[in-house]
């Protein structure tokens, strides 16, 4: 089978599902959705995945939401989908995109069963079975790998790299040494990506570990913040990356930490805000309080205010 070569390069976006007032998926709102990621400088678009509800779509759900994705995209960046959930719903996953032309796919943990790391391996090779679209895997929860088996999959040939969602940058460390520091001819092309919530309070630290690569929920709904930050970042502006953190993102995780799922719930609200036909989100989730989202209005606006600060110091 042939080896993948997969570049992934800017800003990695992941758009929301809309749902219509009966959570219904509103394709017409996610083509909108898609367009203003591609417009804002995203450098590759996960669909279906995390912060798009997977979990809560269905199968022909994550199809429909594909093939729109593509029509939209029409080639100007990569469209990765997200696949996951049992061994046998992960394999039907993976194939689906692959049947629908993704650029890759995000392959989520295994649904409520866990089992050792030689299982978990084997979990990835029967999800891929036959395909050869390219596989990032990730690693957090239930599925969470050792150095020596995220090293093992080096040896299934369209796995192309690691999602990092534990946020155990000591671990993340290992694996990523152990990785590179091997025999295999894959092992500098591998990829490493720092997918915690909210990743840009933690992309510092992630990338001074050889972990360049996150993705951005801020990019839903505040797009020339989550810019201008990968952007700092990159330049080692750690003048620009300190302000935006202390004046936006540590806000922004401390109002995000309050309910658990609004690493979901609260990127809606935020691109409600901004006017986006968004909808709200599939329970179990849950919509922040009239308060909350005062409150997160009120931390996008300062957010851009700082931005605009930002922006007149360097004329």
């Amino acid at each position: 089978m042939a080896q993948p070569h997969v570049e992934l390069d800017g800003l990695l976006a992941f758009p929301l599902t809309p749902f219509t007032s009966e959570l219904a998926v509103d394709l017409d709102a996610f083509a909108e959705t898609v367009e203003r990621h591609v417009a804002a400088g995203a450098g590759a678009l996960f669909i279906a995945c995390g912060t798009g509800e997977f979990s809560a779509t269905t199968p022909d759900e994550q199809a429909a939401l594909l093939r729109r994705a593509r029509e939209v995209v029409a080639g100007r960046v990569p469209v990765w989908m997200g696949a996951g959930g049992g061994a046998a719903t992960a394999r039907a996953g993976v194939a689906a995109a692959q049947e629908g032309n993704a650029d890759g796919v995000l392959l989520l943990p295994p649904y409520l069963v866990s089992g050792p790391p030689s299982g978990l391996v084997d979990h990835v090779r029967h999800a891929v079975h036959d395909t050869t679209v390219p596989v990032v895997v990730y690693h957090r929860a239930n599925g969470a790998f050792t150095p020596r088996s995220a090293l093992q999959l080096l040896d299934i040939p369209s796995v192309a790299g690691l999602k990092d969602g534990v946020g155990d940058v000591e671990l993340m460390t290992r694996i990523v040494t152990t990785v590179r520091g091997s025999q295999s001819p894959r092992a500098e092309e591998f990829l490493f990506f720092n997918g915690l919530p909210t990743a840009e309070v933690s992309a510092r630290a992630y990338r001074a570990i050889g972990v360049a690569r996150y993705s951005s929920a801020v990019h839903c709904f505040a797009p020339e913040i989550a810019i201008r930050f990968h952007g700092a970042l990159a330049a080692g502006d750690d003048k620009t990356v300190d302000a935006l953190l202390n004046g936006f993102y540590l806000p922004l995780v401390a109002l995000r930490d309050e309910t658990p799922g609004f690493a979901v719930s609260l990127v809606k609200a935020g691109a409600r805000l901004r006017g986006d036909r968004v909808g709200g989100v599939r329970p179990p989730l849950v919509e922040p309080t009239e308060e909350q989202t005062d409150r997160l209005a009120k931390i996008v606006k300062d957010g851009h205010a700082l931005l605009a600060a930002l922006e007149g110091d360097l004329r």
